[in-house]
């Protein structure tokens, strides 16, 4: 109730699982294909049970059954796939300043016409009569005029688009009405929660692009050679009338032409490179539309009419893989009789307030309703100007992922054999019976589900986490198997530390620590004697207890692969340590991102300055394409859930750590700051670098080596000049000055001695 933005933003960890957008795909079936995803990342990362099993039958070694399995998913099957805008701390400041002075100028001008209220409600009672009456179509889609995009009823005679978005086409649609007289036409274009930012259109900002609109009719029981007549559109008009605005870059179609969007005229004007936009700013883009379009002359026909409407997008772009579509994403058509019709000006959602009684409404209600009656007021165009140019300021925010709950429950089924077109027996939201039973009176909703989960008497959600984060600094968890708590898992090797350490995750005995904290957690992990020890083994220890399940010693493992980098980019002085913002594109083979490597031409704009040097985590992630460097050192791909990594020692790594992009420009921004920082002879210097690397000084043998090495690649590069500039600086946004006094062969020889000890084990190794 009453959640925030971080709250809805955190729902998104649910929506990481696969999308398919592809040609020809069932929509509904890859929704599933996405529940059972999550459902497997529930069971593994929260519960620490593996249950998908009883996706298709009972469970063969846990005591989860298959009609528990959908219990568990009755609860997640209630939301719709959507995405909202979300504003940074920035933004949100923003927001509130512009509506704070709304408010302030909308309050002044009530002040100084105390008598708007009743000019309000006589306006109301001009505007809610004489409507025309509009019977609405349920037209079927000519499959193959779609573009394999699918068009899903939605009861109410609107029609949903969903699962693969073609950049271009013509949507054909046929439907036999009885009016006997049509004169004119109204599309209505609607918001909805699986639409991007609810729409109304299926751009990646939600909107939407109409090229043009056209219809044909023939009368019901003509002849079969009978060709349709082309009805001529005398007139358009619309609620939302844009400025002519040329094409964002990413719907360029490779054609050279200018296209545009602009006013509704532009959807009746032939020509296919102009489109009906519906872009009113940021804050009031993804509004319901509505536009009319008038036949020069009524359509009548005694015994009914059958239509013909067509609804050209050409508007998208040339990669339908990078959503480069300006398509339609929910409408409705309808027809009346009415040749002088217009489209309604006045919202839908102010048209809802309007039917309620004044003396019936909230105060917020009147206030939307004045919000939009003062525009419609010619002396206060001054302060709408005002209000406009606020507006205008509106900040556009950020795409977010997340699960919203739907109005109406859907039906939950088991699946035989886990077959989506094979419902069984509906079943309700319920929990497993061999754990703890759901609180007396819990609703059957996705909050009930997340306070069973985290109930003081929850058996493995709190074991779970601590034994994963556990893992992460041991290298193996309590529980070896992180994903498996149940019987056929490898018993734990401290049963009671785990209990223990479950417990005070729930109930911290430290004095002002919140329960759940994970903060806390770590720091009694890290600041333990038994985190604290060394690594070294001795032999009978190595006998013993080889993979050091008793925890005599310290861990021994190589980090993972986001951290390998971040080591890299840290003990060369290029991190950014700059927290959150979008994903990043540093270097990356071409080729990865176009076909054949690729299953479809993706983008990958190189970032050249600090966004190239940001930590790992926040490298833009294709499933299809991992990226390489992260691949190499066992990152999975993002396609299931994982909680726990592989850890592989190959070749591939120590080339990846030697020759990959981000590592050489990491060696030789470690030269320049050994050179400039690091002292005045060579041997301070390598061990300033030594230290920045592995966190200690150079033993007698490790300095003669790396010194004797420095001095074999300075002569080398001082009498090839050339070469040491390729080393030092092969990309022309790479020559910047030389550290004072250096010379191009001594960094050079600094970038060879800093590519060995960036590429040494022990410098990506956690001990």
């Amino acid at each position: 109730p009453n959640a925030t933005q971080d709250q809805h933003v955190a729902t998104g960890f649910l929506r990481n699982s696969m999308i398919n957008e592809e040609g020809g795909i069932d929509p509904e079936q890859f929704r599933m294909e996405a529940m059972f995803d999550r459902i497997d990342a529930i069971g593994k990362g929260m519960l620490g049970l593996t249950i998908n099993c009883a996706q298709c039958h009972n469970h063969k070694y846990d005591p989860l059954l298959q009609e528990e399995y959908y219990k568990i998913f009755a609860f997640l099957n209630n939301a719709h796939e959507s995405n909202i805008a979300v504003y940074t701390p920035a933004e949100q400041q923003t927001r509130a300043d512009l509506f704070r002075k709304i408010r302030e100028i909308e309050s002044e001008l009530q002040h100084k016409s105390p008598d708007w209220a009743e000019k309000m409600a006589h306006w109301e009672a001009q505007v809610k009569g004489n409507q025309p009456v509009w019977v609405a179509l349920e037209p079927e889609v000519d499959d193959i005029s779609n573009g394999g995009q699918k068009y899903v009823p939605m009861g109410d005679a609107s029609l949903l688009a969903q699962g693969y978005a073609p950049t271009k086409h013509r949507v054909k649609m046929t439907v036999k009405t009885n009016l006997p007289k049509i004169a004119a036409f109204r599309l209505e274009l609607l918001n909805d929660p699986n639409l991007p930012l609810s729409g109304p259109g299926r751009s990646l900002k939600g909107t939407a692009a109409l090229t043009e609109f056209a219809v044909e009719a023939l009368p019901v029981g003509a002849a079969a050679e009978a060709k349709p007549a082309t009805i001529k559109i005398a007139r358009a008009t619309a609620d939302v009338n844009p400025p002519e605005r040329e094409l964002e870059a990413m719907f360029y179609d490779k054609s050279n032409r200018r296209r545009v969007t602009g006013p509704i005229e532009y959807a009746i004007d032939g020509n296919s490179d102009t489109a009906w936009g519906i872009d009113a700013g940021p804050g009031r883009t993804n509004l319901p539309r509505k536009a009319v379009f008038n036949a020069e002359s009524p359509i009548e026909n005694a015994g009914g009419t059958m239509l013909t409407i067509y609804l050209a997008q050409q508007h998208g772009g040339w990669n339908s893989d990078d959503n480069m579509n300006h398509n339609l994403g929910r409408m409705r058509l309808s027809i009346t009789a009415d040749s002088k019709a217009v489209a309604d000006p006045i919202p839908a959602a102010i048209r809802e307030i309007l039917a309620i009684p004044a003396a019936q409404r909230t105060a917020a209600q009147t206030q939307v309703v004045f919000g939009y009656w003062r525009t419609t007021e010619p002396d206060w165009s001054a302060a709408n100007e005002q209000i406009e140019a606020l507006w205008r300021q509106h900040p556009t925010g950020s795409s977010q992922l997340v699960l919203n709950a739907r109005e109406k429950m859907r039906t939950t089924t088991m699946l035989t054999r886990g077959d989506f077109l094979k419902p069984g027996k509906a079943v309700e939201p319920g929990v497993p019976a061999f754990l703890n039973p759901l609180p007396a009176g819990a609703d059957a909703t996705r909050l009930g589900f997340a306070r069973w989960m985290t109930d003081r008497q929850a058996p493995t959600t709190a074991r779970a986490f601590v034994n994963r984060v556990w893992q992460s600094y041991f290298g193996t968890g309590i529980v070896a198997t992180a994903e498996d708590f149940g019987k056929q898992s490898e018993a734990p090797s401290h049963a009671e530390l785990l209990d223990w350490l479950a417990v005070e995750f729930m109930e911290p005995t430290t004095k002002g620590v919140q329960p759940w904290s994970v903060k806390h957690l770590h720091r009694l992990i890290v600041t333990s004697k038994t985190y604290r020890q060394s690594s070294a083994v001795s032999k009978e220890l190595l006998e013993k207890d080889p993979y050091n399940r008793l925890l005599a010693r310290g861990s021994r493992i190589r980090v993972e692969g986001e951290i390998v980098r971040d080591i890299t980019l840290a003990a060369s002085g290029l991190l950014s340590t700059q927290i959150g913002g979008p994903s990043v594109y540093p270097p990356a083979p071409d080729f990865l991102f176009q076909p054949p490597t690729s299953y479809g031409p993706k983008q990958w704009h190189e970032d050249k300055g600090d966004n190239r040097y940001r930590r790992a985590v926040y490298t833009h992630r294709y499933r299809s394409v991992p990226y390489p460097m992260l691949q190499n050192f066992d990152a999975p791909n993002g396609d299931a859930s994982c909680v726990r990594r592989s850890r592989s020692n190959t070749p591939l790594q120590a080339l990846t750590s030697l020759n990959e992009p981000l590592f050489m420009e990491a060696a030789r921004a470690m030269a320049r700051k050994t050179l400039s920082e690091g002292g005045k002879t060579d041997a301070e210097r390598l061990t300033f670098a030594f230290r920045r690397t592995v966190a200690r000084k150079p033993g007698e043998a490790e300095k003669n080596e790396l010194l004797a090495l420095l001095e074999k690649q300075e002569q080398r590069y001082k009498s090839n000049l050339d070469s040491a500039w390729e080393m030092v600086a092969p990309s022309s946004w790479e020559r910047r000055p030389l550290p004072p006094g250096a010379t191009i062969a001594q960094v050079a020889a600094w970038t060879a001695v800093s590519r060995v000890l960036l590429n040494l084990d022990e410098t990506i190794t956690k001990e």
